[in-house]
């Protein structure tokens, strides 16, 4: 069996390509759009990717479902619940997908996989993408049992689990180096159980389906389906630490289901309404952009553009800015944004979550001016389009440069140490100062600087109204990442008095 799991940290993201090696068959699971990775390595294994599977329809992330099914000819396969834009095979609970050998197939290995990512058709439509809706089994491309076919089966084998609770249509796929094999290699489980959490029950609560009847199905998912797999099952998550899709995510990318039962706060024996309780409470906020993906991989997109962003002058920028209602985006790191940086831009650095906190305040559609270190302005196009901002209009090289030539536009943060806030506390209502606290709710829950309020990074950008632009603000999260980013929005929505804490939230009770 070839098995590689694909961990990207930037979005805390895994994807994964299963073959088997005596036929060549093989899947694509939970891909990103920058899928040349994966054409590489099943060339190199000798695979041809015929199934592109998506475990649920993601939020955090634009999969790559569409770019994978056009360069391979794969066909896109989602839980039989799933409702799309465009045809995909619906895969049942208990299915079972072979890519091994029947006694009936013949000998010779298939060809390799061939194609890149550079070779498909950017800005194609979706509705063009290969692939058909099916609702039953059959013993086309991916190897589907039929039964049809009285020949013993071997080789690599999985089998679907429907898994609904994080969503509607969420799947988890058993693996199997033979069909019989009484203990599984591993299990792909989504959004469904990550290591050390479980997945958000609460993403559907806008589409009619509340935290808690979600939860409750992820209760009985657990229990009655991957529960039910032997301890030494490993688990290979759709995500790691730091995702929005789970609220205490271990680091670690793998695990087992023994470790897991023993090790997994939501897996430890209590009722479902206990269950329901504890896994809706606390949950990180949503990014805005999740509506967006969430659109954007249920209904199609256009393919991904792998085209470097072009060169733009100032003078370019600030006319797409004032013409187009462009967003100049400063990407480049918080030290150098906060020395100085062109009034009006926001700000999210390479150096951390770049896009998912982009998508935290940038609006979906929004047309965007990159302002990033010379040589990255690829990057950043990149990382933006594995969350669906494709609307790059173009790049400004040098900006320090920039900046020095343009002193008039140009503005410098007012980054304060912790020790100068707690100058100016005790909080007194008559001084007017908003002292803001962007971390989640957990962490806001277990300690923060009394008086101050918890408007999320992630929800900021919808909740601007409840400041006041007029009275100074001063914004704080637990490194300087975040609060420095939301002090470049509140800048750029006309808050004249705005200061972070540069290091972060410290404990004045527990300095150490």
């Amino acid at each position: 069996m070839h098995f590689a799991q694909y961990y990207l940290d930037c979005l805390s993201q895994a994807s994964y390509l299963i073959g088997d090696q005596n036929t060549g068959r093989a899947v694509l699971v939970d891909p990103r759009r920058d899928i040349d990775e994966y054409l590489a390595d099943a060339e190199a294994a000798g695979l041809r990717i015929e199934l592109v599977i998506e475990t649920h329809i993601h939020a955090d992330f634009l999969s790559g479902h569409l770019e994978a099914a056009r360069a391979t000819g794969a066909e896109i396969a989602f839980g039989a619940a799933a409702e799309t834009g465009f045809p995909i095979r619906r895969l049942r609970d208990g299915e079972r997908i072979f890519l091994g050998r029947s006694g009936s197939d013949p000998q010779p290995r298939p060809g390799a996989q061939s194609g890149s990512e550079s070779g498909t058709e950017p800005g194609a439509e979706s509705g063009a993408e290969p692939g058909a809706e099916s609702g039953a089994e059959s013993g086309a491309a991916s190897g589907t049992e039929s039964g049809s076919d009285p020949a013993p089966r071997s080789g690599v084998t999985l089998t679907v689990l429907a898994t609904p609770g994080h969503t509607l249509e969420s799947i988890c796929l058993v693996i199997r180096e033979n069909p019989d094999d009484d203990v599984p290699f591993g299990v792909l489980t989504g959004d469904t159980l990550f290591i050390g959490d479980v997945g958000r029950p609460d993403l559907l609560s806008a589409a009619g389906h509340s935290p808690q009847d979600m939860a409750a199905r992820l209760y009985r998912s657990l229990h009655t389906k991957l529960l039910a797999l032997p301890d030494a099952t490993r688990i290979f998550p759709a995500h790691g630490a730091g995702s929005a899709c789970g609220r205490s995510i271990s680091t670690e990318t793998s695990s087992t289901l023994g470790d897991q039962r023993r090790l997994n706060y939501a897996l430890q024996p209590m009722p479902q309404d206990a269950f329901v309780r504890l896994v809706t409470a606390e949950q990180p906020a949503t990014p805005g952009y999740f509506a967006h993906d969430v659109a954007l991989n249920r209904d199609g997109h256009p393919l991904r553009d792998p085209a470097p962003p072009a060169p733009l002058t100032l003078d370019e920028a600030l006319t797409a800015r004032d013409t187009q209602g462009a967003a100049l985006l400063d990407c480049r790191p918080a030290a150098d944004y906060a020395r100085a940086h062109l009034a009006g831009s926001l700000h999210t650095s390479l150096d951390t979550r770049f896009a998912e906190y982009a998508g935290s305040v940038v609006a979906p559609g929004t047309p965007l001016v990159l302002l990033a270190a010379s040589g990255k302005e690829h990057e950043a196009r990149l990382r933006l389009a594995r969350i669906g901002y494709d609307r790059v209009l173009g790049h400004l090289p040098d900006p320090a440069g920039v900046l020095a030539a343009a002193p008039e536009l140009t503005r410098r943060s007012n980054r304060l140490g912790m020790a100068d806030l707690l100058d100016r506390l005790p909080l007194d209502p008559v001084d007017g100062l908003q002292v803001i606290d962007v971390r989640n709710p957990a962490e806001y829950a277990a300690g923060a600087l009394p008086g101050a309020r918890n408007i999320p990074l992630a929800a900021l950008a919808d909740r601007l109204d409840e400041l006041d632009p007029a009275r100074p603000v001063i914004l704080y999260c637990r490194s300087g990442n975040r609060s420095l980013i939301a002090a470049a929005l509140l800048e750029a929505h006309g808050f004249t008095d705005v200061s972070d804490i540069s290091g972060g939230y410290t404990d004045p009770a527990n300095p150490a």
